[in-house]
């Protein structure tokens, strides 16, 4: 399936529009966080893979991997007043696989922490912007095979890579805020059917996240 650039615009969109909507109750809360703060968010963060994730079999075989949105949570600990360290963890996402011409042949499990380094923009507001940059790693599971597939057994390998971030933090109170975020992950994984390597799957997401906030 196609996901163009539009469609995570609208996605985005979406997932930003209740935030758009709270400044008026929260102009009174202060978002700018200190050294030793910890900075505990829980929500939903939706993946959508790259519409192109590679070819299998010597090119003979394109495969698409489908999006998955899945609870997730973050913890932050700052260390000084605008930099912090972040773990994000989460239930594992499922993601059904298609190839060229054979349709739906089965799906994955992975589970994908990300340690990421974050800048915290400090605006003396109810805002606070921050950027981050990681390293993400992604363990693949629990893959099951259907249709064409379904006598044969489907294995990816662990991926490691590049995550960057962007989000906003938004006050309600001085400790409760409400976040969105968005991500770029690199991860790719070898695909290997019956133990035989049959490629590379290039899945290289945006993820979008909704969550609330609880800052001590």
């Amino acid at each position: 399936m196609q996901r163009s650039t539009t469609l995570r615009a609208l996605t985005l969109a979406g997932l930003l529009a209740p935030a758009a909507m709270i400044p008026a109750h929260a102009t009174a809360a202060n978002a700018d966080v200190s050294a030793g703060d910890w900075l505990l968010r829980g929500g939903l963060t939706h993946i959508a893979p790259k519409s192109d994730n590679g070819d299998l079999v010597g090119g003979a075989l394109g495969v698409d991997v489908g999006s998955s949105t899945r609870p997730t949570g973050t913890a932050t600990y700052m260390f000084t007043d605008n930099l912090g360290l972040e773990l994000l963890v989460g239930i594992p996402f499922k993601h059904d696989i298609s190839l060229e011409g054979m349709g739906n042949v089965g799906y994955t499990r992975h589970l994908p922490p990300t340690l990421s380094l974050q800048y915290h923009f400090n605006t003396g507001t109810a805002y606070r912007p921050y950027l981050g940059a990681g390293v993400n790693y992604t363990h693949f599971f629990d893959e099951k095979t259907r249709g064409d597939l379904s006598d044969h057994k489907l294995r990816l390998d662990d991926s490691w890579g590049v995550a960057l971030q962007a989000g906003i933090d938004l006050a309600v109170t001085d400790s409760w805020f409400v976040n969105a975020e968005v991500r770029w992950i690199e991860i790719e994984s070898t695909a290997r059917l019956n133990g035989e390597r049959i490629g590379t799957v290039e899945i290289d997401p945006w993820t979008f996240g909704m969550n609330v906030g609880y800052r001590f």
